[in-house]
């Protein structure tokens, strides 16, 4: 089975995921066509990143992604550097399609694609730019789907522009990291990995704080159900990344915990680590 995935910001009150979706069935009738998520926040690459990170994993070798996020091509001849093309990257034995504007270094990060190519003719056919998403990167998904060599249609390019994402920063005992997304629950997922929290060192007592004394929380569960509804709650999820939730976090509960502890995108999380000997008692954390 073929598949192509979709991701956008599309929302879903318009007619443009339909005409995406329109448009490869009429190319590919029997391909099957996964929505990752049409309600990234407009122009936010890293959102896009972030779930096509945490996803990609699932889905079979040969998958096409289609990214139609900031997905507008820009052909700047003064400053070739600062041009956007559309792109095609193999990694990890799919394909994604998107405008070249850091998503791939985000979703990438340190690791190594096993194939670029540009769809370096845009200019040849201005009337695509009026919506790139289903005009030049569908079209290039459906050829890559349909077996067609990718240097018949594009060229092979060695490099990418660069993003920076923010990563957690270690001082001394301290872990300071940021909310890297919100998702539909309220939940607050940092930048913080699994690894970075236990590169201080397994069983060493810590206090993850927010924004007041009186938000903290200094035990990783395994699950939202260890603690009862409405208490928050830190895992770490199935990307790997530290999470902070309300279990079963509702308005009648007090929310979901971006609202409770009125946190956002970029907003700090810092974690005390307390070796031995260092710290007696939480109130002298703050």
């Amino acid at each position: 089975m073929s598949i192509i995935t979709l991701t956008t910001d599309m929302g879903m009150g318009d007619y443009y995921v339909a005409s995406l979706k329109g448009k490869i069935l009429k190319n590919l009738p029997n391909v099957q066509i996964v929505d990752v998520s049409h309600v990234v926040s407009p122009f936010k690459v890293t959102q896009a990143a972030y779930l096509l990170k945490n996803c990609m994993r699932d889905f079979p070798e040969g998958t096409v992604h289609v990214v139609g996020v900031d997905a507008e091509p820009l052909i700047n001849f003064n400053q070739p550097e600062e041009s956007v093309y559309p792109t095609v990257v193999k990694f990890q034995g799919q394909y994604f399609v998107a405008a070249d504007n850091g998503f791939f270094s985000l979703l990438m990060g340190n690791k190594v694609a096993e194939g670029m190519w540009r769809l370096d003719d845009v200019l040849s056919r201005p009337e695509l730019m009026n919506f790139p998403t289903k005009n030049i990167l569908v079209p290039a998904a459906c050829k890559i789907i349909a077996g067609e060599e990718l240097d018949s249609f594009c060229s092979s390019v060695d490099s990418i522009r660069k993003a920076i994402p923010l990563s957690p920063v270690i001082d001394g005992n301290t872990l300071k990291g940021a909310v890297s997304y919100i998702d539909h629950y309220g939940n607050i997922i940092t930048n913080i990995t699994k690894e970075d929290f236990y590169h201080i060192g397994k069983n060493v007592p810590f206090v993850i704080y927010f924004r007041q004394k009186e938000y903290y929380i200094d035990v990783i569960s395994l699950g939202y159900n260890e603690v009862p509804p409405g208490e928050k709650v830190a895992i770490f999820n199935d990307g790997g990344y530290l999470e902070i939730a309300i279990n079963k976090g509702t308005p009648e509960n007090g929310g979901g915990a971006n609202s409770l502890f009125g946190l956002r995108v970029g907003d700090i999380i810092r974690i005390e680590f307390t070796p031995r000997g260092s710290r007696t008692t939480i109130e002298s954390l703050f």
